[in-house]
């Protein structure tokens, strides 16, 4: 996911897409507790994608301040 498609979303499309990854990465660390993951590089991805969103959420925090 790039930056710029998660900028294009909306503050309520933000958090439902957070919630969303957030739920895929707990799903994700449970296969890899039971062996089950096929591509542990898969993890990563979706922190990546967690904090993309979380930062876009926060600069848009900070512009409605300023």
């Amino acid at each position: 996911m790039k930056a710029n498609n998660i900028r294009e979303l909306s503050n309520a499309e933000l958090a439902t897409k957070l919630a969303d990854l957030k739920k895929e990465l707990f799903n994700l660390r449970m296969s890899h507790a039971t062996g089950q993951l096929n591509n542990p590089l898969q993890l990563n991805s979706i922190k990546k994608d967690i904090a993309r969103v979380k930062t876009v959420i926060r600069e848009r925090e900070q512009e409605s301040r300023a």
